[in-house]
């Protein structure tokens, strides 16, 4: 078992969780956000902490623990402080605007991409190249970045394209004569 799932998990402070039918529910500054605990673990809450223990010895429930206190612990992160994703476009002609909940993007394409970002998904653009993606679920800020970026990955030889801030690319040499 993980030695971190041997903690009890604390609640920050402005933070309330509660657990019902095998759900985790956690009420922040930022927002209400909830979690479906597995069939393979027990959670319980105790003095404004969580406790999160397996069900049986088995190897699933085992594995099982350490993943539900990550998930756990990003829960009470989400809720009292977000989590923030951001984006840079680096090419000539690149560039985002964020119009409520679509980012227009121009990548280079002959035409430009509108792409919809979900609900729980804040976007902004302080600039044109530059696009901030803010939300109180870590994996689904993630996931859209990881999308807009698989629209126009960087290429290995300048490294055109959309990558994470603070990325570091390993630049292929061009051909020789």
């Amino acid at each position: 078992m993980s030695r971190l799932a041997k903690r009890p998990i604390p609640v920050p402070d402005g933070v309330t969780a509660s657990l019902a039918n095998g759900t985790l529910t956690a009420k922040g500054s930022r927002g209400e956000d909830s979690m479906t605990v597995h069939s393979e673990i027990k959670m319980k809450l105790d003095d404004g902490a969580v406790v999160v223990a397996p069900r049986s010895g088995s190897r699933l429930a085992r594995s099982m623990t350490g993943t539900t206190c990550a998930l756990v612990r990003n829960l009470f992160t989400g809720v009292s402080q977000g989590f923030e994703r951001r984006l840079q476009l680096v090419g000539t002609g690149y560039r985002a605007e964020a119009k409520g909940s679509t980012l227009a993007l121009q990548l280079g394409f002959s035409h430009p991409i509108e792409y919809k970002v979900s609900d729980k998904v804040s976007v902004k653009t302080p600039s044109q190249t530059e696009i901030v993606l803010e939300s109180i679920n870590r994996q689904l800020v993630g996931q859209t970045a990881a999308e807009i970026r698989a629209l126009r990955p960087p290429e290995p030889y300048k490294g055109k394209g959309v990558r994470y801030r603070g990325e570091q690319l390993r630049l292929k040499e061009a051909k020789k004569k």
